[in-house]
Formats: C-alpha cells, structure tokens, sequence
C-alpha cells in the first residue's frame, strides 16, 4: 500500500494546528494525487545533481538530530526507483544519526537547488550495511576521485516523497556555479582587451 507525504507528516496534532489556522480545510482532500512512492524521472534528474542534503533521524528519548551530508555531484545514488544509497564517509565521529537509526530506522531528507529555489523532501527507512556486506552496493556509492575514508552504507528504502513550494527560499550559488556564470564574460573581457591592445598599436604606428 502506498502512503501519501501528507498521510505520514499530517497527525491528529498537526491537524489541530491546521484547524487552529484555518488551514484544515486545505489539506482533507489530498490524497490521489500527494501518493509519491516511487521516483520518476524528474526525481531521478533532480537527485543525481545534487552535492549535499540534510538528513534528520530522532533518539531513543524522541529529540530530533538534523545531519548535513555532502560529497562528489550525485553522491546520493538511485539503486531503483524506490531505494537509494549513498557512502558514509568519516567526519568527526560522534556517530548520532548512526546510533539514532539503530534504534528508530525513520528518515527525513531535504535536497535543496537553491539556484532553481526547488526543494524536495523524502521519507524513507534507513539500513545500516557494511562495506563489504553488499559488494555491488558499495561500487555503486564509491567515488574513486573522492579520497574521504568509507565506513558504512546506508541504504534507504523510499516511504513517500513531495516537493515544496519556491516560497522563501532564497537563491544561492556554489563557488562552481558562479565561476561558470562568470567565465563567459571573462573569455569576451580578454578578447575585448585583445583588440584593445592592437587597436593601440596600429594607432602608435601611425603617429
């Protein structure tokens, strides 16, 4: 059976909320159409671009942790249309978002375009594997240009998906994005001073 974003984030709280806002009648009529629970192509495109992500798991004590993961362009790999991987890499080894799906296997994802201002956001389950558990596997999320040291596997089985709205997000850019928007116009300022240059001489020759 498949769960709609809103049939798992929607609780008999969070509709409290809506009705406290006036907001519940926008949301009762939303399933049919909010049922995500397999990626398409757009999904596909849009997470084989993407550089980093943000990650949320919760404790045993029910206190929420929300991890930013980062690596090579398309580090996050699609295994299928409902399950993805990626390669934990070492960090600073305090192991919270490991030690929080151990006990509780629900996660939450944000992957953000802030060019775009595009956002989507995925529930999943996360399975902790070993390097050497799944060889295929771990081909898949290794990056042999990537030298960052690989602990584990974490596989995520898709439980639903939704994307957000562009409001308030606000455009960024990486340093690789605005050197490529930049080089144009530094390729035509060399040919301009170029011609700068000769126009000079051709004058000096003449004087």
């Amino acid at each position: 059976m498949s769960y709609g974003f809103l049939d798992i984030a929607i609780t008999p709280s969070v509709r409290a909320a809506q009705a406290e806002m006036g907001a519940d009648e926008i949301w009762t009529d939303f399933r049919g159409h909010r049922e995500f629970d397999s990626f398409t192509d757009n999904e596909s495109a849009f997470i084989a671009e993407r550089d980093s992500f943000y990650i949320a798991s919760v404790s045993e004590t029910g206190w929420p942790y929300v991890q930013h993961r980062g690596g090579p362009r398309g580090f996050l790999k699609q295994v299928d249309d409902r399950t993805l991987a990626f390669a934990d890499y070492r960090g600073n080894r305090q192991y919270i978002s490991t030690g929080n799906w151990a006990a509780n296997d629900r996660a939450c994802l944000f992957l953000m375009d802030y060019p775009r201002r595009a956002r989507l956001k995925i529930y999943a389950h996360v399975e902790k594997l070993g390097v050497d558990e799944n060889p295929a596997l771990t081909a898949l999320v290794t990056d042999g240009d990537y030298k960052a040291k690989i602990e584990r596997i974490f596989r995520l089985r898709l439980a639903s998906f939704d994307w957000n709205c562009q409001q308030h997000i606000t455009p960024r850019f990486t340093e690789e994005e605005v050197v490529s928007a930049i080089n144009p116009m530094r390729e035509r300022l060399g040919q301009l001073e170029k011609e700068n240059a000769e126009l000079r001489a051709r004058l000096e020759g003449r004087a």
